[in-house]
């Protein structure tokens, strides 16, 4: 940070300016933050590739339907058969059932399954643009019409009955994740700090932070950025995780500089000039690392990047100048009971992490190769980590009447009814198209065509379940059969076709991001550290971590949760949020080993660096790991594994690959590190710092 800003935001008197400035904004953008909710977008082209076939079919579908159509599928089920008092029910049930929303179109004649055990009926809702918002009412009110047969069992499922169970799961996540979030940040904090008070300040300046990101992101949604509810609650706990762990390095260095100097306006001031770099260049790898999201053809992963990046960006700006500002204007006393008097001993010289260098110290070679294997069997399980897409059931932990409606449709109908596939083409090759649609292997019949501004609109049953991998296989044919017909300019969509276009597009992400991301963190680790030897080294401890974390997690979806398989943008979500927050992590012990290596050689510096910073890194790594395990406690497969992964990969990297790894490699290349900076020339004849300190083992060990 320039001088200038730092003796502004630590002065004796501007210190207030900081402090009404933040006031002042914080007053202005809570009522915009207010409305973020408001610009969620969770209809299905949010979640989609712009560019995919399915896609171009939804805006095609307009001419012959409603925009917002959301069909809902009622299931009625009998085990011993349905009654003649139910079909009657059944029957004066059609007209009520489409009374309880703007239907597009008539609602479907009953259709009894050929067992006479079950009964199913469409209900084409047009619930406007926020349908989804508006689907959990909707849908509770078909079920009570419906209900009330003793012993015929009601179901609400299709569209309408899914998105009834996802509004249903979000319903007041934000508030969820919020106070799960400040409650794992305050709890940790008072562990860490050990102070009753001083945990007020981070939460407040992450509450500063949290409302003016909101108010940002709503400002840019209304200028056309996709925000959805997995976005908004990702950017809860990255505000808060990342946040906290800038306050934590922050006050930990401003603590040891209190130590040092008499006036807290100076020791803040040598704090910020001392922290903030390696805390800006750690932000910023975070920051670019999510900005290269918006390189995907995913609408929902592309729109995560920049809400996530303005959240930690937001998140910096408050850490640096609000925390410092309100640090400074209530003195030493906040550290109450452990004030940092002025002239008192460091105590991370002799604290446990002084001791764990001290001891990797003895044989880094045994014990960077021994980490390392350990590292390279957990992530072994990478190969029994199938992201391959979840279906409807699959994406929820419990079992939503939606679920239970598809199983029943599923055992007594065809499989792909209530789900059809979708060809739109043109009118004049109607019939070629139809011909070729119903002769597709898998569908099991296709409705009278419907011609409507020049296009021709087609809908084909599936015979496997719609969101299986045999039914796939079935889009796939169906498209290279109407794509065969010559003028016909056909499309095929639907929802089987939504889910396969997003799993391709997510492959597709996965391989251009990740060498995107890998590119902007060694480039940044580069200038930072001004040598090639060192990124090179943390970013394949890093990858190594990252592969570890996916592998046991892999086991533990499997074996543990007993989940079918993981989200298809999981690995890519994974790969960024480790990838990016485990650098962070590094480059504060490495900012730190260098600052050191510079006085006392690299040996020294690399003991010097793990024994300041471990236990803040540790403590940090706490801090986010909990943040993002709040996610777990969402009733949602992806929110879980993604909560999980991220959870268990920070603390592995904090605990394992940062203190043990990255220690015993430092210390086996030594000077070697910093190649080909200056410090590659610098001392390399620094005293055996084990011998002298067998004292000192004795007494603390």
């Amino acid at each position: 940070m320039a001088n200038f800003a730092i003796r502004v935001i630590a002065g004796r008197r501007s210190k207030y300016l900081v402090l009404v400035f933040w006031l002042i904004v914080v007053v202005m953008l809570g009522p915009l933050a207010g409305k973020l909710s408001g610009t969620e977008r969770n209809d299905t082209k949010a979640w989609l590739p712009g560019n995919a076939e399915s896609t171009k079919v939804i805006d095609l579908e307009a001419a012959f339907q409603s925009p917002n159509l959301m069909p809902a599928v009622v299931v009625y089920d009998r085990p011993g058969g349905l009654t003649a008092s139910d079909r009657i029910k059944i029957a004066a049930d059609a007209p009520r059932l489409g009374s309880v929303a703007r239907i597009d179109g008539p609602v479907g004649a009953p259709v009894l399954s050929a067992d006479a055990q079950a009964a199913e009926m469409m209900v084409p809702l047009d619930l406007g643009p926020n349908g989804w918002k508006q689907s959990s009412a909707v849908v509770a009110r078909m079920v009570a019409i419906a209900d009330g047969q003793p012993g015929l069992s009601v179901h609400v499922t299709g569209p309408a009955g899914f998105a009834a169970a996802s509004s249903d799961v979000f319903k007041g996540i934000d508030t969820t994740l919020l106070y799960g979030t400040m409650l794992i940040v305050i709890l940790i904090l008072l562990i860490t700090y050990r102070s009753p008070i001083l945990w007020l300040l981070p939460i407040i300046s992450a509450g500063a932070a949290l409302t003016t990101a909101e108010a940002v992101i709503y400002g840019a949604a209304k200028h056309g950025l996709t925000v959805n509810a997995m976005s908004v609650g990702i950017l809860t706990v990255l505000v808060f995780g990342a946040g906290t762990d800038y306050a934590l390095l922050l006050v930990a260095r401003y603590r040891e500089e209190l130590r040092r100097h008499d006036d807290r306006h100076q020791a803040m001031q040598v704090a910020l000039r001392r922290a903030a770099p390696a805390i800006i260049a750690s932000a910023s790898t975070v920051i670019l690392g999510l900005l290269c999201l918006t390189f995907a053809e995913t609408n929902s992963t592309s729109g995560l990047g920049p809400v996530a990046a303005i959240g930690v960006a937001v998140a910096l700006a408050t850490m640096l100048t609000l925390l410092p500002a309100l640090l400074v204007s209530v003195g030493r006393w906040i550290f109450w009971p452990v004030r940092p008097a002025f002239g008192s001993a460091e105590p991370t010289a002799v604290g446990p992490w002084a001791r764990v260098g001290r001891r990797i110290a003895r044989h880094p070679r045994r014990v960077w190769i021994a980490t390392a294997l350990g590292l390279g069997l957990l992530a072994l399980g990478v190969t029994d980590f199938h992201a391959s897409g979840l279906t409807n059931a699959q994406s929820y932990r419990g079992r939503p009447d939606a679920v239970v409606g598809q199983d029943i449709l599923a055992a007594h109908f065809p499989a792909g009814v209530g789900s059809p596939v979708v060809v739109i083409a043109n009118v004049g090759s109607a019939a070629a198209v139809q011909r070729a649609f119903a002769a597709t292997p898998g569908i099991d019949a296709v409705a009278p065509p419907v011609a409507g501004d020049g296009k021709v609109y087609l809908q084909g049953t599936l015979s496997p379940p719609p969101d299986s991998q045999a039914a796939y296989g079935v889009i796939d044919q169906v498209r290279a059969n109407v794509h065969g017909v010559t003028g016909a300019d056909a499309m095929v969509g639907g929802g089987t076709a939504v889910n396969l276009d997003v799993e391709r597009a997510a492959a597709h992400d996965r391989n251009l991001i990740i060498p995107i991301v890998l590119v902007v963190v060694f480039v940044i680790l580069v200038l930072l550290l001004r040598a090639l030897v060192a990124p090179l080294m943390l970013i394949g401890t890093v990858v190594l971590s990252l592969l570890a974390a996916m592998g046991f997690s892999a086991e533990v979806f499997t074996r543990v949760f007993g989940f079918a398989g993981a989200d298809a943008a999981l690995p890519l979500y994974a790969f960024v949020f480790l990838v990016a927050l485990g650098i962070d992590y590094n480059i504060f012990l490495m900012s730190r080993v260098r600052e050191e290596s510079s006085r006392c050689g690299t040996r020294l510096g690399a003991l010097t660096g793990l024994a300041a910073t471990g236990g803040v890194i540790t403590s940090a790594g706490f801090v986010l790991a909990g943040t993002f395990a709040v996610m777990g406690t969402l009733p949602l497969t992806t929110f879980t594994e993604i909560g999980f992964i991220v959870a268990f990969g920070v603390l592995l990297d904090t605990i394992i690959v940062r203190s043990v790894l990255v220690t015993a490699l430092n210390l086996e290349l030594g000077e070697r590190l910093w190649w080909p900076s200056r410090l590659w020339h610098g001392p390399t004849d620094v005293p055996d710092v084990i011998a002298g300190d067998q004292a000192e083992l004795s007494r603390h060990d």
